[in-house]
């Protein structure tokens, strides 16, 4: 049915009213002119390639190659994996072999800079990145976790029921370039952990520190416990990755315990590896305190980055992740 008031709209105003319909509908988006554009790759500083060039892209306009040099030095390597994505000229940018160089000194900076230059001269052609890819390393930039679970048997209630409980525990692992690492073993999660895992936690929160060397993708690591019966632990590790240069896994390939003497507790803690060098795992230097291999507990650590600490699928409680396998 027919409406029985009409409007009646003059002819000029129903044409504004068209544009405005049509501003409206019809978004403006500018940022559309940073796309579609063919960058040129730009040379390295210094090279005899490069030529003035002036780029049409609005990005590469407002940031300068110096500018962009200056913010890429400042990036974790894996950060500069994400950044080469951006575009032609990030990728081109990021291959510069200075950063890589600065990347890989810093990650084996306790084999000296000469030692480093000799290993790169001989076994990656003199290519920093390559070096980072294929050498193994132990990553700085997170933690190691290993997530052990076992059955413990409950208390039976009339003879009718024997329940079991699942009990989770975790080993963490932080190392640090100098050679040095930091140990926790634990119940709690990652996310409440992590802020503990530093050398200026109280012996309250059971932070032990020690210290490790790693030939190849062998780790060898010790710590000390202190107490009336020092003992020390000893690991052997096996350090993998799922892609390349990631190693993100180590198998614990052997865990020992042995007692140590009064004399060999009251050294350093950073001397402690120098001091249970050449053991057999059955050496103990303290009757009381027995040397145990042990076989549980062994399951691989995972590393998690500090950045994926509080969504790291390791937090999720026993009833909702019974078994964690790590790959």
């Amino acid at each position: 049915m027919a409406s029985d008031f009409a409007l009646t709209v003059p002819s000029e105003l129903e044409s504004v009213l068209r544009l405005k319909t049509v501003d409206f509908f019809v978004t403006r988006r500018p940022w559309l002119d940073l796309y579609g554009v063919n960058v040129r790759p730009v040379a390295p500083f210094g090279s005899v390639s490069r030529k003035p060039y002036v780029d049409s892209a609005l990005i590469h306009r407002s940031l300068p190659d110096e500018l962009l040099f200056e913010v890429i030095a400042r990036m974790t390597p894996y950060d500069m994996g994400k950044a080469s994505c951006v575009c032609r000229k990030w990728r081109y940018t990021i291959r510069n072999p200075v950063f890589w160089r600065n990347a890989c000194l810093k990650a084996w900076q306790f084999y000296g800079v000469v030692e480093n230059y000799k290993i790169l001269q001989s076994k990656y052609d003199g290519s920093w990145r390559k070096m980072w890819l294929s050498r193994p390393r132990l990553r700085t930039d997170g933690l190691y976790v290993s997530r052990n679970t076992y059955i413990r048997v409950g208390v039976a209630e009339w003879k009718i029921t024997n329940p079991v409980h699942l009990v989770c525990y975790f080993r963490y692992l932080r190392f640090f370039p100098s050679g040095r690492f930091l140990y926790k073993n634990s119940s709690q999660k990652v996310k409440d952990v992590v802020k503990h895992m530093n050398f200026r936690s109280s012996k309250a929160e059971s932070v032990f520190g020690g210290n490790y060397t790693l030939l190849d993708d062998k780790v060898e690591a010790a710590v000390l416990y202190p107490g009336a019966r020092p003992t020390v632990l000893r690991m052997r590790l096996r350090l993998r990755g799922t892609t390349a240069g990631a190693n993100n896994r180590m198998d614990l390939v052997s865990l020992v315990t042995s007692g140590v003497n009064s004399s060999e507790a009251s050294a350093p803690e950073e001397d402690i590896l120098g001091v249970v060098e050449g053991w057999q795992d059955d050496e103990t230097h303290n009757p009381d305190v027995p040397a145990v291999s042990h076989k549980r507990g062994m399951t691989p650590f995972v590393f998690v980055p500090f950045g994926e600490v509080e969504t790291s699928v390791l937090n999720l409680p026993v009833d909702k992740m019974d078994y964690f396998v790590p790959g």
